[in-house]
């Protein structure tokens, strides 16, 4: 998991406070009720069924009522407040609205950042039901957050009896549960009264630290799901297992794991076989893509545990760090590519796999597009798994600490790279003053820094980028008539370094490292300590900017444009002028016929329009707290709405709240 869990441990966007900053001039909730059945829409621009857009995740809508002409009028239509501000929860701090809302029929359905599912009537946002799992709020989860949920039909039931559609979600006490989609009411013909455990299978070992905190996919009567993982904890962790339930009934129906079972299958895949046994992770903690045509299932996967030392499982690790194709109807592979060999930097795959059609040399190839934390897009033939544009093994830096062998070679796309690679050295080193870039110099100076894949030192390594990316969770969105892939990137690296074993509670008692994230990565012979890459003011030691979106052609195979994402404004005095420089980014972009790229995920509160064509900002609706979330749209009634979950994010300390917004244009007379 780990990468959206806690993206940065030092309060760093506070520290964009200091007066010095004007330097930078330079550069509700009701009763449970059920409403009567609705009739179902067929109109392609009125859904959003699933929290992608589509099964393949293409976040690209046919809606165009809101064009490059006409966004500058948008105005909010309405508001909903969902009343979770954390009040009981022991970590209220943590708490990341992330939820992208899906439409059925005439009804959204969202999740709070608590597993509370809520459905609001699309045109006026008013409440319709909701239903609290009460998970425990006395735990202290590896992560507070939920993406959103999961609709299915169920074809052989008769229209209109209960639980003939149903929602889905899968919980942070590690639940998937059902429930009626017209009334909320939990599906009592599904597992448990509407629950299924998921952790004990999982060989848990914290309560908390194995949850669920995405959709599951849908495939036919199947209920899929992977797992989020509380990592660096130890070598011994959860297993990453990805699981199909029967929509009806709850049963298992498969399972498969990304780390070997048995010992043919670890000599198979290049593990020992008490690596095998040991190693946990490798799991899916963010979206998975299903091609209902063709029956796979697409899987990016993450790294095994620890994340920053591997001396325990030694090899590439294969299945981790991977986009995998399963069968969906059985769990069978069918093919997989790994993407990071031996992972030692929490290089997750965290986007989701998207499934595009593209023209490649006069034909159409049905492909699927994975982006990744290290900034890079690689293509493949989705049946096949062949590189649609050609992948290189380079080598890359050798590790320099007893006990690890990096892997010699990292696979490298010929799509351009969507951020540098280039090592960090001290004459990148930048600062408002002469002052903290003498600072930021010294720093980089004494850190091992190689470029990308640098391994994890004892001296401390830069990152570059960090395990927040490049591309995180809020992945891609796809234009098919201009074949244009949109990604939200980070720049902002970070430093891991590694600690011997008996150093580690005393460094991380001594107080000479608050504003450091400690791990313990018990059974490795080093524990881990990283941090921002930061000055003596708290700001990044490179020059912004520090989040951008940027457009790629793959008619051309070259970056349309790219531009800066994200404004000073919310993270600087009321006095001091904001100044779009591009900000850390969580969430994602959606792309519409009307020509509009739609995004908030920046550290400001703003929901933004782009052109397609140019990258020029067209619009930008302020947000009453962070829209760390990815947005939808739908047209219903005349009207196309656009919307969007504004409620922070706890790891970029961002405003927290309970928002959900839409906005459209004036209503006609």
């Amino acid at each position: 998991m780990s990468s959206a869990r806690r993206p940065f441990a030092t309060p760093l966007w506070l520290a964009l406070a200091i007066p010095v900053i004007g330097e930078l001039a330079a550069l509700s909730a009701g009763p449970v009720h059920a409403d009567p059945p609705r009739r179902r829409l067929n109109d392609a621009n009125a859904q959003w069924q699933y929290y992608g857009g589509d099964a393949g995740g293409m976040r690209h809508s046919a809606a165009k009522q809101i064009t490059r002409a006409n966004v500058d009028q948008l105005e909010i239509a309405w508001t909903y407040r969902t009343g979770e501000l954390g009040v009981g929860f022991v970590r209220a701090d943590k708490l990341s609205f992330e939820a992208t809302p899906i439409l059925v029929s005439d009804t959204l359905y969202l999740s709070t950042p608590t597993n509370i599912v809520i459905a609001l009537a699309a045109t006026t946002g008013k409440f319709r039901w909701r239903y609290d799992p009460k998970i425990p709020r006395h735990l202290h989860y590896a992560e507070a957050t939920s993406r959103g949920v999961s609709w299915w039909t169920d074809e052989l039931a008769t229209p209109n009896t209960p639980c003939s559609q149903r929602i889905f979600i899968g919980t942070l006490d590690a639940r998937l549960i059902a429930v009626d989609a017209r009334t909320g009411v939990p599906c009592a013909d599904f597992g448990n009264g509407g629950s299924v455990d998921l952790a004990a299978a999982a060989r848990p070992t914290k309560p908390g630290e194995y949850l669920v905190t995405s959709p599951p996919a849908v495939y036919r009567d199947l209920i899929i799901v992977g797992s989020a993982i509380g990592d660096n904890r130890a070598v011994e962790l959860e297993r990453g297992i990805i699981r199909a339930f029967d929509a009806r009934t709850g049963l298992q129906r498969w399972s498969w794991d990304p780390i070997p079972t048995n010992t043919d299958e670890a000599k198979a895949r290049g593990w020992t076989e008490e690596s095998a046994r040991k190693t946990g992770g490798a799991n899916a903690w963010s979206m998975l893509s299903v091609d209902v045509g063709r029956g796979l299932l697409f899987i990016p996967t993450g790294s095994a545990s620890p994340d920053f030392f591997g001396g325990e499982r030694l090899g590439d690790n294969n299945y981790a760090n991977s986009l995998v194709a399963l069968r969906a109807s059985t769990g069978e592979l069918v093919w997989q590519r790994q993407l990071v060999h031996h992972d030692l930097w929490d290089y997750d795959l965290a986007a989701q796999p998207m499934l595009i059609d593209i023209d490649r040399e006069g034909k159409a190839i049905a492909a699927v597009v994975q982006a990744t934390k290290t900034g890079m897009l690689f293509v493949f033939d989705r049946e096949t798994g062949e590189p649609v544009f050609e992948i290189v093994e380079r080598p890359v830096p050798v590790s320099d600490v007893a006990g690890e062998t990096a892997s010699p070679t990292q696979p490298f796309p010929a799509t351009p790279p969507l951020l540098s690679h280039a090592a960090v050295t001290p004459q990148d080193a930048w600062g408002l003053t002469m002052f903290d870039r003498a600072r930021c110099r010294d720093l980089i100076g004494k850190y091992r820094s190689e470029g990308l894949f640098t391994p994890p030192s004892l001296q401390g390594t830069i990152l570059s980028p960090s395990f927040v990316g490049g591309v995180n969770w809020g992945g891609l969105a796809f234009d098919p008539e201009r074949q244009l892939v949109l990604a939200p990137v980070n720049h902002v690296p970070m430093v891991v370094t590694l600690v011997a074993r008996d150093e580690l509670k005393p460094m991380r008692d001594s107080g000479s490292f608050l504003d450091s994230e400690f791990a313990n990565q018990a059974g490795a012979a080093y524990g881990m300590r990283r941090e921002m890459l930061a000055s003596p003011f708290g700001l990044p030691c490179t020059a912004p900017p520090w989040g951008t979106l940027a457009a790629v052609d793959l008619r051309r195979n070259e970056i349309r444009w790219q531009v800066t994402l994200g404004s000073t404004r919310d993270r600087t005095p009321w006095f001091v002028p904001s100044r779009t420089i591009g900000m850390p980014n969580m969430g994602g972009p959606i792309v519409t016929a009307g020509g509009l790229v739609f995004i908030a995920a920046a550290t400001d509160n703003y929901l933004r329009a782009f052109d397609i064509e140019t990258g020029r900002e067209l619009w930008k609706g302020r947000l009453p707290a962070g829209g760390q979330a990815t947005p939808m749209t739908y047209e219903l009634a005349g009207r196309q709405f656009v919307v969007i979950a504004a409620g922070g994010h706890g790891g970029l300390k961002t405003k927290q709240g309970d928002y959900v917004i839409a906005f459209a244009l004036p209503p006609a007379d």
